[in-house]
């Protein structure tokens, strides 16, 4: 039997800031079509660790791997080009440019065309745009956002730039998806429409997904797995309804 491989494997991971210790002895394991959570209070080190993920920041200790590969030390556009991709706390969209235009930013990587052909527009050049284009509009589909593709992002609604957001991260064809808080300041019609575009998103295409989130009834209805960590280092990890009833997850986090 062929052994199964984890998109995202920890071993120790952590940094240290003039010896203080954001992020210590941090261990996870999540699988292809995976939606694990990472939750705690605030400043417990969540978005740290995602730092750490995507080559913000160079662990001081531990490692992480992606399929098997090793990659620390590897700068953010690596850690991207490797398979992670990410959503962060505060949208960052180009809001002058149109909806379409920041999904197609995403593939860049698969433009094969030179600059004689670009400033020339040759039949590469259009085949390419084309099919760039057809991409990125089935990725707004997806999202219902097909419909303002023209649209400049800075005009959407906040929680459909949201989901702009998650639609330029899946344009990078990535194998984990890590999403910072992606219900914050949204209502509750925006927050059920973003729970369906996750499902969607994991039933389409398969991805692991590591999602930090504070709305607890989003991460118990979309979470197979729970991670909790607090000052940094992991208190709890497992089923939603073995971490709902932790005692020291309870203490740290969810109140008595």
């Amino acid at each position: 039997m062929e052994e199964r491989v984890p998109v995202l494997r920890t071993q120790h991971l952590g940094i240290a800031f003039g010896g203080l210790h954001a992020v210590e002895d941090f261990n996870i394991e999540i699988y292809k079509g995976e939606l694990v959570g990472l939750i705690g209070p605030n400043g417990a080190g969540k978005t740290t660790v995602f730092n750490l993920l995507t080559g913000v920041y160079k662990p001081t200790e531990g490692t992480f791997y992606l399929n098997n590969e090793l990659l620390n030390g590897k700068k953010t556009h690596q850690i991207v080009e490797a398979g992670i991709a990410r959503t962060f706390q505060n949208i960052r969209l180009f809001g002058n440019m149109k909806v379409i235009d920041n999904v197609k930013t995403a593939f860049s990587k698969d433009i094969k065309y030179g600059l004689c052909s670009a400033l020339f527009r040759s039949k590469a050049y259009w085949k390419t745009e084309r099919e760039i284009h057809e991409r990125a509009m089935e990725l707004l589909k997806i999202f219902h956002l097909e419909e303002k593709a023209d649209y400049l992002a800075s005009s959407l609604p906040y929680g459909e730039q949201r989901k702009l957001e998650i639609a330029r991260a899946l344009a990078t064809d990535m194998k984990l998806l890590l999403l910072d808080e992606p219900a914050a300041g949204m209502n509750p019609t925006e927050t059920a429409e973003l729970l369906e575009c996750i499902k969607v998103i994991r039933e389409q295409f398969g991805i692991a997904i590591l999602l930090i989130e504070h709305d607890m009834s989003l991460v118990m209805n979309v979470c197979e797995k729970i991670q909790v960590i607090n000052f940094g280092k992991t208190i709890a990890a497992g089923l939603p309804d073995e971490i709902v009833n932790n005692p020291e997850v309870i203490e740290a986090y969810l109140g008595r």
